[in-house]
């Protein structure tokens, strides 16, 4: 029987579909692991990864266009299964001799789909003869290919969906990835499992055990070195890299003094005292302060504090290597998005160079590391549950985005120690508020589900305004200026402190979170009065856009 494991994945081919990354998501859900190729990709190739299954995404263009992406026809001669959605249904059927026409009316949304008499199609097992689908097209299969019988059908499209049983090949017109086909899930369950024969076996236990085994094999002897900030994907790696090659790996912690209150300490306790690693933890706190002082050109300050970051990480490994430990690898935590947009395919495990992947790195002359990249195949909740998986504890696992530069660019204008002081003590009182609100929201969420008396979202109000789900992301931020106040009827002239709080999935777009007025209350008096040098709170509500998540 064929199983799911990463040297056998199925493959969703990319025709520049919208769903894209969501209908290899909707695979890895259901504990099978997927992989997202370009079109363009050769049947060669396809053979070279051995997948288990193939997926043709859908896509914007007409199949008839010039410019219209297409497909390698000997791919269909593999033996391999394939279903196809939507634009991957009208190449199927034009690349093996079928038709595709502009149809009179377009079907965009939710529309009622009806499967054919007699024959019972594999593929719609388990489902009713009239179900809804969620339609986006204009073109539509006219006449299928030889070999190939119709299976459903709407008012408005008559070649539904299609199949060749024989030859495992499947196609709609609809897309089951999307939550608006109810039934969605039980067609890729059928395709997956009934069809295919695979097994739900890419579970976080397998995952693991086939990360370190591949890392154990690519490193064999040699020694590796990391940059790990504390954030999610480093940390993640990190742990990977030490449960498979133990003391040959040496994490390189650059504290530029820009992190949050008690960050660096527990990077430190983490990494020094629950992984058996080389950990060396550079203070280059006071040459980041000189570097930094009287700059408050924001993307001076990234270049900057990025610059001297990979100068004290190299010199560390040039201290290595005058030491008799010189190292060959690199790894660092690029994640699967990272691929996808960066255009990178990815054939084989092999380890690639830096210059020959996203050249975001700028190696020295003479310089050199191949690259090791474990959550290269990963997506961020992926990430996230690998960590919980090896044991990082959660302030780690489930860390706020944070930008590389730190609170560099949360400091509006120059950067000196008594700002950082500042802003890190009223982060620190933000981040534990609402921390302590998103948990109670949580546990509301999760009361009111388990009655049965709510979608899963919590309302509860916020002066006239609704909540309905946790916040996302939060933080303080220091603007360049000051403002008049009274302290123990003095006269103050001290800095005020923003609250930064919004709701998002994916930080493309991002809303303000409408917090209760006590929430933003306690925050305001917790800051005022313990944080020396502030008098003022006020609260940002920006959505983005206009405005971006980040002030600079």
């Amino acid at each position: 029987m064929a199983t799911s494991a990463a040297g056998s994945p199925v493959l969703v081919v990319d025709f520049g579909a919208q769903y894209g990354q969501l209908i290899a998501r909707r695979v890895r859900d259901l504990h099978v692991y997927s992989e997202i190729v370009p079109c363009d990709i050769t049947a060669d190739e396809v053979r070279a990864l051995n997948p288990a299954a193939i997926i043709l995404s859908g896509g914007p263009a007409s199949v008839y266009a010039e410019d219209a992406p297409s497909i390698d026809p000997a791919i269909f001669e593999l033996g391999i299964p394939v279903l196809g959605f939507c634009y991957g249904q009208q190449i199927m059927a034009v690349t093996l001799g079928g038709t595709v026409g502009h149809t009179e009316k377009g079907e965009y949304g939710p529309a009622p789909l009806t499967l054919a008499d007699g024959s019972p199609s594999s593929l719609f097992a388990g489902t009713p003869c009239e179900q809804t689908v969620w339609m986006s097209h204009r073109d539509a299969v006219s006449q299928v290919p030889e070999g190939f019988v119709v299976t459903s059908s709407t008012d408005v499209c008559p070649v539904a969906s299609m199949e060749c049983a024989e030859r495992r090949l499947f196609a709609t017109q609809f897309h089951p990835e999307v939550r608006h086909t109810p039934y969605g899930d039980t067609l890729l369950r059928n395709f997956l499992f009934g069809i295919c024969g695979l097994e739900p076996n890419w579970t976080m236990d397998s995952i693991v055990e086939d990360a370190v085994a591949t890392i154990k094999g690519q490193v064999g002897g040699d020694r590796v070195i990391l940059g790990l900030s504390g954030g999610v994907d480093s940390s993640v790696v990190a742990a990977l890299c030490a449960k498979a090659i133990g003391k040959q790996l040496t994490c390189v912690f650059v504290n530029h003094g820009l992190l949050r209150k008690n960050e660096p300490e527990e990077v430190e306790e983490v990494f020094t005292k629950q992984f058996d690693v080389d950990f060396i933890h550079v203070h280059a706190e006071d040459r980041y302060a000189a570097l930094l002082a009287d700059v408050s050109e924001p993307e001076e300050k990234r270049r900057i504090i990025g610059t001297q970051f990979w100068k004290e990480f190299f010199a560390v490994a040039e201290e290595l290597a005058c030491d008799g430990r010189p190292v060959k690898y690199l790894a660092q935590g690029t994640i699967y998005p990272d691929i996808i947009e960066s255009g990178a395919r990815k054939t084989g495990g092999k380890a690639s160079t830096i210059k020959s992947h996203h050249n975001l790195i700028p190696f020295p002359e003479g310089v050199h590391f191949d690259l090791i990249e474990p959550l290269d195949h990963f997506f961020k909740d992926e990430v996230r549950a690998l960590g919980t998986a090896l044991g990082l504890p959660d302030h780690i696992v489930h860390r706020q985005p944070f930008p590389g530069p730190g609170l560099a660019i949360r400091i509006i204008g120059t950067v000196t120690r008594e700002k950082l002081e500042i802003l890190k003590n009223a982060d620190a009182i933000v981040r534990e508020e609402l921390d302590a609100y998103n948990e109670q929201l949580k546990a509301k969420i999760a009361e009111q589900a388990a009655y049965g008396e709510s979608d899963g979202l919590v309302r509860c109000s916020a002066g006239g305004a609704e909540v309905e789900r946790p916040v996302w992301q939060y933080f303080a931020v220091l603007p360049d200026v000051r403002s008049v106040g009274v302290m123990g009827d003095e006269r103050t002239y001290a800095r005020p402190i923003i609250l930064r709080a919004v709701e998002s999935s994916d930080a493309m777009t991002a809303d303000w979170a409408r917090l209760p007025y006590d929430v933003l209350a306690k925050i305001s008096s917790r800051i005022v009065a313990e944080v020396p040098g502030v008098n003022r709170v006020a609260y940002d509500i920006t959505s983005k856009p206009p405005a971006t998540i980040e002030w600079e």
